[in-house]
């Protein structure tokens, strides 16, 4: 027999993104988490609890309740 009760809504987190209260499943790595927000991973970057996050450890970092991302959209261009 399923634990699972019919209508009930899956479980969530809440964490802070750029000031704003957002909710996403638990156990999920950064770029799970930035798509699912509506962020390409590739064109952005991550402060994580205060510090930068390198790209390098996104995979591996999973977003846990109440941790406070802030996410800057790398722009293009020039002169």
């Amino acid at each position: 027999m399923s634990d699972e009760h019919p209508g009930a809504e899956a479980p969530t987190i809440a964490i802070q993104v750029n000031g704003e209260q957002h909710r996403c499943p638990p156990a999920q790595a950064l770029p799970a988490v930035l798509q699912a927000l509506g962020y390409r991973p590739e064109l952005v970057v991550v402060e994580f609890n205060g510090m930068i996050l390198p790209r390098s450890r996104w995979p591996d970092q999973l977003v846990v309740e109440s941790d406070v991302l802030e996410v800057v959209t790398i722009v293009g261009g020039g002169s």
